[in-house]
């Protein structure tokens, strides 16, 4: 990445555009100036200055070397200011002017790549809202100006870029870069990222997405990151009218946001539902240090926040630990007698600063984290408090996250805080809902990254040339031939053949109409049950052939009567995103009522299978409820590991699901199957 380093840290800057008064590049150029960089030049027909960034009516009139164009001029000059680029030696370019793909005009786009190409220039855009890096005093966007800090935003829409920098300059806590990649021409979110995880001026990467480009190189690019720091996404598009709004803004189609939520979790990163949350949740990383463990003490010295503090902690899977006896006996030492110990502590409103200092500090030494709450008084002074905070957290040197709410001086108390390197939150449930997000990022990077599953070596295909549906032999054959359990079977194309295999599968058995015109064969009588003797078989076989008139009869399938088991449902499709995708949940009722299904991003490994299905809501139903045995999760998770392999064996699968899956006390049977082509 040592060809980026002219795009974020240039020495000199050359704008291309009109640079009349309210004209994007004299506001640009202005921007520049007033960010500290200090050679610009202004490139335009008329060769007119900005201030002090003088004007030429060309870039290979310009003197002196240019590091770095940027670029807001109408598309049709963007080609030939890159040849110019190149002439002169420039090798970064801020792209900022629209009229590309965006606007159906696909070739320009590709020329002005071609054109970067040869001459050597990585840029962003175009169609984009520009960039920033505070360290290298380049503020080359007409978004808010940041202050300097540590996080780093990736944002595929640059107006949620500008709102996030807006974020940043009214809490003062700052930005390391910000980079709107508009159309990716050339840099895109996967470059950005690996650049992002070696700047040691980045502590932690902020992206909003509205789709996710190659979904799996997507997915090996954020796990190298959060290997290193943490990734922290808003994915717009939940919704269905989210996800129409997402294809007109950006042309192409978000993938289902289950899946997508589901690849973000596997690859590691921490996805948020809101720019706010963003913005706090990258504030407590940026600002705080690691959080090592989940339980936490919340010091207030009101009543009714500490409450909801705490019940906010526990829905975001925080412990919070009653104050043991012994450090119960150290608070009495210094506190009145009527404060509260229990955890929350509660000093009530006569706690001071030093009260304030010496609580988080006991308690601290018990938990991982604290969070304090000051809720005063206009009349009275907030600054002995934060000046409290801050030396326990300085003592201690673990993680403390304030909120500060009305004081005489509240702002220069917050603005304290800051400067300390402490946080400051709205309320104590937005401090713990961060903090509980740091805790599960250490959760993550302790035990690892596993290694994405390997897609397994193509095995052929699973489809014959212009089929695109199996007969439930055939898939019942290829689930067998690659390790799926399934029921003892047999086919059977007459009577004479039917009864022959019914006697040697043994009675009762089950009859299914093998047609590939009777997609739901219960809807049309083609399933029999329970049959118990040869003349039921044989009836059941010229039911099966009369219901079929017309509609292509090949025979039947012949199925054991299996002891119904607890139903469970597996299944693959095809992510336009991310490619395969393996789905587990309940069966039965089960999958309509309660839609209790999870996700992952096919192959999957035995270990992946297991989460999987421990995190399901009636997850309690496997263990055995009411004295119920426990069902074989063991079977059942080798059993999704082999199935989450077929699409990648056989490549002509689109998708496929088991369903049910019937699960017993020791092992686990597939009893239907449904397998489609890509050509369906």
């Amino acid at each position: 990445m040592d060809d980026l380093h002219s795009l974020f840290y240039p020495e000199s800057v050359a704008v291309f555009g009109s640079a009349g008064e309210g004209k994007l590049a004299n506001i640009l150029a202005g921007r520049l100036l007033d960010g500290g960089m200090e050679r610009v030049c202004v490139i335009n027909p008329k060769g007119e200055s900005v201030r002090e960034a003088k004007g030429y009516s060309s870039l290979l009139d310009v003197p002196s070397p240019v590091d770095m164009a940027v670029i807001a001029s109408p598309a049709k000059t963007v080609g030939s200011i890159l040849e110019d680029c190149g002439k002169t030696g420039a090798k970064a370019a801020v792209i900022i002017s629209s009229g590309f793909s965006e606007a159906g005009n696909a070739n320009m786009e590709r020329e002005i790549i071609d054109a970067a190409r040869r001459n050597g220039i990585r840029f962003i855009g175009p169609n984009c809202a520009g960039m920033v890096c505070t360290h290298g005093n380049l503020v080359a966007t007409l978004e808010t100006a940041p202050p300097t800090g540590n996080i780093s935003i990736i944002s595929q829409s640059g107006a949620v870029g500008g709102s996030f920098m807006a974020l940043s300059a009214d809490d003062g806590f700052g930005i390391a870069k910000f980079i709107s990649y508009g159309n990716g021409g050339d840099l895109t979110v996967l470059e950005l990222l690996r650049y992002l995880k070696g700047d040691d001026k980045t502590r932690v990467i902020a992206l909003y997405l509205e789709t996710v480009p190659s979904g799996r190189e997507f997915m090996k690019a954020v796990q190298e990151v959060c290997a290193i720091k943490p990734v922290v996404i808003v994915k717009s598009g939940r919704t269905n009218t989210g996800r129409r709004a997402a294809l007109s803004h950006t042309g192409s189609m978000a993938g289902a946001d289950a899946v997508c939520d589901a690849a973000l979790r596997q690859c590691g990163a921490y996805r948020v539902d809101t720019l706010q949350e963003l913005f706090e949740v990258c504030k407590g990383f940026g600002a705080l240090p690691p959080v090592t463990g989940r339980r936490i003490s919340i010091v207030t010295n009101s009543g009714g926040p500490g409450v909801m503090t705490v019940d906010r902690a526990e829905m975001s899977g925080l412990l919070i630990q009653e104050t043991p006896d012994t450090v119960k006996d150290r608070l009495r030492e210094f506190l009145p007698s009527f404060a509260g110990l229990r955890n929350p502590i509660d000093l009530t409103v006569e706690g001071t600063g030093e009260h304030y200092e010496a609580a988080a500090i006991t308690a601290l030494s018990e938990n991982d984290a604290s969070v304090v709450l000051y809720i005063g008084t206009p009349y009275l002074k907030a600054m002995p408090v934060a000046k409290g905070i801050a030396s326990a957290a300085r003592a201690t040197g673990k993680p403390v996250a304030a909120v500060m709410q009305v004081g005489a001086d509240i702002e220069e108390s917050r603005a304290y805080l800051r400067e300390e390197g402490i946080p400051c939150f709205s309320s104590g449930e937005r401090a713990v809902s961060v903090i509980s997000a740091m805790a599960s990022y250490e959760e993550r990077r302790a035990l690892g990254s596993e290694p994405r599953v390997s897609d397994a070596e193509p095995s052929g295909r699973a489809f014959g040339a212009g089929c695109d549906r199996l007969l439930e032999p055939e898939a019942m054959k290829l689930l067998r031939d690659n390790g799926i359990q399934v029921p003892e079977f047999a086919f059977a194309g007459s009577e004479d053949e039917a009864v022959a295999s019914a006697q040697k599968i043994g009675f009762p058995v089950v009859v299914k109409v093998v047609s590939p015109r009777i997609i739901h064969k219960s809807d049309r009588g083609g399933v029999a049950l329970n049959l118990r003797g040869d003349a039921d078989v044989r009836g059941a076989f010229a039911k099966m052939r009369e219901i079929s008139e017309g509609m292509d009869f090949r025979g039947v399938v012949i199925y054991p009567m299996l002891a119904v088991g607890r139903e469970v449902i597996i299944g693959l499709t095809t992510d336009p995103s991310f490619g395969p995708v393996i789905a587990f949940g309940m069966g039965g009722v089960y999958t309509e009522v309660l839609r209790d299904i999870t996700f992952r991003v096919a192959p999957v490994s035995r270990k992946q299978a297991l989460e999987m299905i421990r995190e399901i809501k009636m997850f309690p139903l496997l263990r055995g409820v009411r004295g119920e045995a426990p069902c074989d999760v063991e079977a059942l998770a080798d059993m999704i590991a082999a199935f989450s392999m077929l699409s990648s064996k056989y490549p002509d699968i689109q998708e496929a699901d088991l369903n049910p899956v019937f699960l017993y006390e020791r092992g686990a049977l597939a009893a239907d199957v449904r397998i489609l082509g890509k050509g369906k």
